[in-house]
């Protein structure tokens, strides 16, 4: 698969958005690959946690959330399962699966319908170990910072406010990766 490819076909334009997007995308795959070569017993797809960490935010575009110039007009909590359909069309399940269940540290129905979320009601939650990492290393890095990374404590405490469930599977995924 070309990644590239596919963020072309939906940023044709260098603007700040596919940077914003591109910039962010390679520091969670560069986190994430690093995890996997330091833990070869996980037997994760190398490839394919790099691919799906450059197009886990694919959907961002349509989504209205002007601090990172987007201009569309859906909720940005649904860039997830936004991308998820960009992907499923192009014929990349698989990779669509991470874009969906990588908000926060994965949605359960029970957080989805809690939250009133306008997000498809059934769970989202990671359960393969390429979409744990790409979801556990999206944690560590913002599209408004995009040269720092957080440490565990911060990532922690920007999950901490959606709630206990999203908090308690992070830190179980840190003793994992870590």
């Amino acid at each position: 698969m070309n990644y590239q490819a596919i963020i072309d076909k939906y940023y044709p334009e260098e603007n700040e958005l596919k940077h914003i997007l591109m910039m962010h995308s390679r520091s969670v795959a560069d986190k994430a690959l690093a995890i996997v070569d330091r833990h070869p017993e996980l037997k994760a797809d190398r490839q394919f946690v790099e691919e799906a960490a450059m197009l886990h935010d694919i959907g961002i575009f349509r989504c209205n959330a002007a601090g990172i110039q987007c201009f569309g007009t859906e909720p940005y909590i649904c860039h997830g399962t936004i991308g998820a359909e960009l992907l499923r069309a192009e014929g990349f399940p698989r990779h669509a699966r991470v874009c969906e269940r990588h908000t926060g540290a994965g949605l359960s129905l029970q957080e989805i319908v809690q939250q009133n979320l306008p997000i498809p009601h059934h769970d989202l939650l990671p359960e393969t170990v390429e979409e744990k990492l790409v979801c556990y290393a999206d944690k560590f890095f913002s599209k408004t910072r995009l040269t720092t990374e957080k440490t565990l404590e911060q990532a922690i405490h920007s999950l901490a406010k959606f709630g206990d469930e999203g908090v308690d599977r992070f830190v179980k995924w840190s003793k994992m990766f870590g």
